[in-house]
């Protein structure tokens, strides 16, 4: 290309432009067609509608008044609602502080005006230090902020729900700062319904995981028996409601690790549909009669089917449980002293996740013979998590050869954006 070489490298799949992934998933789905995997496979939809299963029913009409009213942001919803509610949040949290910006630079603006009228003739930086804090720390009037208006705040319009946004700017890829490059912003990428991006899509991790992984990373990998010791339901409640409600949580030292643990399984638990989509429970069970080598090779094509947020999340999951596995038995630390083991090993951890992670639709209770499989296939469910938390690292990586596969598919629809996908990617190995 324009006399320069670029040599693909193997990268983590988070590195590919949304329509790079977008074009991966379709060259997985070919690669796994060709395998006999005994089962069908489909490409899962992000956030598609399923019925509401007769447990989570029952259990919906048990709960409070005041619980069946509230529009929960984070619990018992989709996992792209959860990310799309987290990025609301963040953006109503940035229109807030850029009007306190503002309402700061208009106060320092009329103290210097006054300063200047009286003939005091103090220094702007002095003005500044002296009224600043004062103003930063007093609360905005809500008619000051009502009055602002969007086009006086700095930066991009803000806006407090997606559902404040017109129709050329609610579209799901806009609202996870999905942007085209410039120089192709008006050029239609492909004939299909929308616009795929060419840059790296925005890692789609819901906050709460976020926060939960993070914890446990700092206060809890040596905490024995995490995951499975018993919490407080009072305070994981509490910890749930402030979730749902939007607000500021921070977790840090003084929060129990197993009730940041157990907050971290609800979640999971709560998801209207698996992290591991049901549609591709049969495919990834079966890899359990697979070799080592291929069984990895085809739980990588599975992953690569994945929606976004499903993959970037079951990625951070994977890298924590990863963590708090390498810790199980005792250890001698830096000082001599021997250190004492989380005793979770990956097998435990499996056992634990893996109902959450991976499961089928759920049976009726009078369908015995289905939950005789179901028993028997819970082994299947627990190595197929076990394999994942062993081997996560690889398993998000696209080798060369699948990168290459993705780039001729594209140059058949897209050549202009295969040029510039290639001149990135040029760019990128030239700054290494």
């Amino acid at each position: 290309m324009f006399g320069q070489s670029v040599t693909l490298q193997p990268v983590p799949i988070q590195n590919l432009s949304e329509l790079e992934r977008a074009r991966l998933q379709e060259v997985a789905f070919s690669h796994l067609q060709g395998k006999d995997l005994g089962c069908q496979i489909t490409i899962p939809k992000d956030g598609s509608k399923r019925k509401k299963s007769f447990r989570r029913k029952k259990e919906s009409f048990a709960k409070e008044k005041k619980d069946r009213e509230l529009h929960p942001l984070g619990f018992g919803i989709p996992l792209s609602q959860a990310i799309l509610n987290d990025f609301a949040r963040k953006k109503k949290q940035d229109a807030v502080k850029e009007g306190r910006r503002d309402c700061l630079d208009l106060e320092t603006t009329v103290l210097r005006f006054r300063a200047k009228k009286q003939h005091k003739h103090l220094d702007d930086s002095d003005v500044f230090l002296q009224y600043a804090p004062d103003a930063v720390n007093e609360p905005l009037s809500p008619t000051f902020l009502d009055k602002l208006s969007r086009g006086h705040r700095r930066g991009a319009v803000s806006v407090d729900s997606i559902t404040d946004l017109d129709d050329n700017q609610s579209r799901l890829l806009e609202a996870l700062q999905l942007s085209l490059p410039v120089e192709l912003e008006r050029k239609s990428l492909t004939k299909t319904k929308q616009k795929l991006s060419l840059n790296p899509i925005y890692r789609q991790v819901p906050r709460i995981v976020q926060q939960c992984c993070r914890h446990i990373e700092s206060y809890g990998l040596q905490t024995v028996g995490i995951f499975r010791v018993g919490s407080s339901k009072k305070r994981v409640r509490q910890l749930r409601d402030e979730f749902d409600q939007g607000l500021e949580v921070i977790l840090d030292e003084e929060h129990s690790v197993h009730d940041v643990a157990a907050l971290l399984k609800e979640f999971l638990r709560d998801m209207p549909d698996p992290l591991l989509p049901r549609e591709l429970y049969r495919a990834f069970i079966n890899t359990m009669s697979m070799n080592h080598k291929k069984q990895l090779s085809t739980l990588q094509l599975l992953i690569y089917l994945l929606p976004p947020c499903n993959c970037d999340t079951l990625l951070r999951l994977l890298e924590l449980l990863s963590k708090v596995a390498s810790c199980a038995h005792d250890s001698v630390g830096n000082d001599g002293q021997e250190v004492t083991g989380n005793k979770m090993t990956s097998l435990n951890l499996a056992t634990i996740f893996g109902p959450n992670l991976l499961h089928r639709e759920n049976i009726s209770d009078k369908d015995y013979s289905m939950q005789a499989v179901e028993v028997e296939e819970s082994s299947a469910v627990i190595g197929v998590i076990q394999k994942m938390i062993d081997n996560y690292k690889n398993l998000f990586i696209v080798a060369p050869e699948l990168q290459h596969e993705v780039l001729m598919s594209l140059m058949q629809t897209d050549k202009d954006v295969v040029h510039y996908l290639l001149r990135r990617k040029l760019k990128y190995q030239s700054s290494l």
